[in-house]
């Protein structure tokens, strides 16, 4: 006889088939669709040193209330442990200043103003204690919800953009010309860090998580934001930026990645990432509608903008290969249902 949990656990499983079909460049066309709807979440605590055991309060609501409309809602969404971050924490755990606003998120203060100060930065260790929070709280929300949940991955950032936050942007992006050996030293260091980091979470987590932004199951692999590149050439980012992220995709084996810088002229580099899986935008309408079409038979889409007209019409809009995410919002349960069983295809 199934038990409750079994049957949890296999439509979990089936819903992560959905997910890998997704990213199967062999199967063009695919299209999976998230439903949004949890009125009775209270909002979520500032993602302040103080607030730890409130985060993981909220995050453990958070999980119950997944699982609970996972035997209701038929769309392709996934529980996971939420642990939220804020953009600071790599940036403070080289010892940049963070500053934590009463109503909003926190956010470094850059430490150094010169290239001559890179050679005094010095690689932190893993307890150092924006990111030691981390992993405890991880560690907490796993002992409750068990080995087989999904972790939220931590808000995670290319190592060049990580370096414009501890570098001030003023004195930063001319020494992105005139001292680009600097940047790269200082970007080597961060790297470094960061596979530290993603090797220990990985090795107490496993390889499946949840991306950090949006909330897209990755089976394995790693995702990152990738802002600066909107201020820079083409030819800079394949010098500076293009290194750094394949060698992180071919270590981790993928990659998804959210932009939500002015970047057009960079898209055609997007396409030399290696293992690239997914691609999120926040861009105007006109220019997501653009990269529908330009990234169709490349890359999975999940952007901010997803078409005109009521959700249903989405689908139409978009080239038949692309292999996109649909997320809509409902005002009720009963909305939310009907358009689950709308938009959904097996």
């Amino acid at each position: 006889m199934t038990t409750a949990l079994e049957k949890i656990y296999a439509k979990i499983t089936r819903r992560k088939r959905r997910w890998l079909d997704l990213y199967d460049a062999h199967r063009p066309g695919t299209r999976l669709v998230l439903v949004r709807w949890m009125p009775d979440l209270p909002e979520r605590p500032w993602p302040h040193l103080e607030n730890a055991a409130e985060r993981v309060e909220w995050a453990w609501l958070k999980y119950q209330m997944q699982l609970e409309q996972l035997e209701w809602l038929e769309d392709d969404s996934l529980p996971f442990l939420d642990v939220y971050t804020g953009t600071e924490i790599f940036a403070a755990a080289f010892g940049c200043r963070t500053y934590y606003p009463e109503n909003d998120m926190p956010f470094a203060m850059p430490r150094i103003h010169s290239a001559e100060e890179v050679a005094g930065i010095s690689i932190p260790a893993l307890d150092a204690p924006p990111v030691r929070i981390l992993f405890e709280m991880a560690e907490e929300l796993r002992r409750r919800a068990g080995p087989e949940a999904l972790l939220h991955m931590v808000d995670l950032q290319s190592p060049m953009d990580i370096c414009a936050l501890i570098w001030d942007k003023t004195t930063f992006y001319p020494a992105l010309i005139q001292e680009p050996e600097a940047v790269q030293e200082l970007a080597r260091k961060v790297q470094t860090f960061l596979v530290m980091f993603l090797d220990e979470w990985f090795a107490r987590f496993g390889r499946e998580f949840i991306a950090h932004y949006p909330d897209y199951y990755m089976p394995y692999g790693i995702t990152l934001s990738e802002d600066e590149v909107g201020a820079v050439s083409g030819r800079m980012f394949n010098r500076l930026f293009l290194p750094e992220l394949a060698a992180l995709s071919e270590r981790y084996g993928a990659m998804g990645m959210h932009c939500c810088a002015n970047a057009r002229h960079q898209w055609e580099n997007w396409k030399k990432i290696p293992n690239l899986k997914l691609l999120n935008l926040v861009q105007p309408p006109e220019v997501t509608r653009e990269a529908w079409t330009f990234f169709a038979d490349h890359v999975a889409q999940y952007h901010s903008y997803q078409g005109e007209g009521p959700a249903e019409s989405w689908r139409a809009q978009h080239p038949p290969q692309a292999r996109m995410v649909y997320e809509v919002n409902a005002a009720s349960k009963e909305e939310a249902m009907e358009l689950a069983r709308r938009l959904k295809v097996e």
